[in-house]
């Protein structure tokens, strides 16, 4: 390599054409280290064929080249959300990760992570390559687990997540925390550290529908029902199972719901309803993103909501970032952290308590029905230029800044 450039390895377990919150995240982060880093300089990306949804699935190359930047795609078992198929799906990504990246050598790895085990491949192949570790973490597992998973695993696994946590982080040069809800908690636990707070942000295609419906007006309800929009992932920490069926059942007559994804709860969802007799909640699966801007727009009102768990507390929902895009009502069952940006950032949201069927009623009337520009938020908060200053971040620590 000439003298500047780097060569960065990404770890990330989602990836495009693959649809979640770190796949959205890191594709355009791939694109932003490609034009921040030094002509001569190599990206790496090693990640899994489209694995995010049983009910969607995209076609993508195992192995696919552009220029500098080279994608690995590991194909994973067929897996479902519980605990055993998601270890052994990872344990293959790792294994493939180990093979792919032997004997090479690079300048920094990047590893993004939710459920920790990402993070600490992360920092074993940067030992192993003799690189530098920037790590970005979108959750806290160690806290996570403790809350979504049964108390006999959690009693069991959680020393040992809490000596690998300390370990990766110990690891890292660098470690982006996307929510300034997680600062509390590791700058106690490590206060050596370099952390940063590059968020989710706004990507180009919901900031586009953000130009184009600015000549919306606000609009008075009529006679028939309001139409609620939830999509994304259907799982313990959404806790629709929790709200939904008595919430819907409340609304009936004023709004129906059209929930758009899939996930470990969506069964538990779907018989709560049945066992309530709800008949204004439409379950659908998971869509493209155009296909999901679309719903956007023809929704009354976006919803969201988090379990009610402490560890939720300290989240920042990546969802909240395309619901704001869109300019219309958001509903939101989130405490904490979210709820305080949300009261702080983002306009015309009614903020309720999670679970609160009773505080989700009275939030809902307090919204204004219509479109609201929110040009500050989308300016602060566009993805690119996260991205921008995140992937200049990353390239410093790789170059030994």
């Amino acid at each position: 390599m000439g003298r500047g450039t780097v060569k960065i390895l990404v770890l990330t377990f989602y990836y495009r054409p693959d649809l979640s919150a770190g796949s959205f995240r890191t594709t355009v982060l791939v694109t932003s280290l490609l034009a921040a880093a030094p002509a001569g300089s190599t990206i790496d990306v090693v990640t899994t064929l489209p694995n995010r949804y049983r009910s969607f699935s995209a076609v993508a190359s195992e192995i696919e080249r552009d220029g500098a930047v080279t994608v690995h795609r590991v194909a994973l078992p067929a897996h479902k959300s519980g605990m055993q198929d998601q270890s052994k799906a990872f344990l293959t990504f790792a294994r493939a990760a180990s093979k792919l990246t032997r004997d090479k050598r690079y300048d920094v790895v990047f590893a993004t992570s939710s459920r920790l085990m990402t993070a600490a491949l992360g920092a074993w192949i940067s030992r192993r390559v003799q690189g530098r570790l920037y790590l970005d973490i979108r959750d806290i597992f160690v806290d996570t687990i403790s809350d979504v998973a049964p108390r006999a695993i959690a009693w069991a696994v959680k020393p040992f997540l809490s000596i690998v946590e300390r370990w990766t982080v110990a690891r890292a040069d660098k470690v982006n925390l996307v929510s300034r809800g997680f600062a509390e908690y590791f700058s106690t636990r490590y206060p050596r550290q370099r952390f940063s707070y590059f968020t989710n942000g706004v990507d180009d295609e919901f900031l586009a529908h953000a130009v184009e419906a600015d000549s919306c007006f606000p609009i008075a309800p009529g006679d028939a029902p309001l139409t609620a929009v939830y999509a994304g992932n259907i799982g313990e920490s959404q806790g629709m199972h929790t709200i939904l069926p008595e919430l819907a059942r409340r609304m009936e007559g004023r709004l129906r719901f059209r929930i758009i994804g899939d996930g470990g709860r969506k069964p538990a969802l779907a018989a709560a309803l049945r066992l309530a007799g709800v008949t204004n909640v439409e379950l659908l699966a998971p869509v493209a993103r155009e296909e999901l801007i679309a719903a956007y727009r023809d929704a009354d009102v976006l919803f969201l909501h988090l379990n009610d768990h402490d560890a939720f507390k300290k989240v920042l929902p990546s969802k909240l970032f395309e619901y704001a895009a869109m300019g219309k009502p958001i509903w939101a069952g989130v405490s904490g952290y979210a709820a305080e940006f949300i009261g702080a950032e983002v306009t015309n949201a009614a903020v309720f308590a999670p679970c609160d069927v009773d505080g989700a009623a009275r939030a809902f009337d307090v919204l204004v029905l219509g479109y609201s520009r929110r040009t500050r938020f989308l300016e602060r908060h566009a993805r690119a230029r996260i991205s921008g200053e995140m992937a200049d971040d990353v390239v410093a620590v790789g170059q030994g800044r």
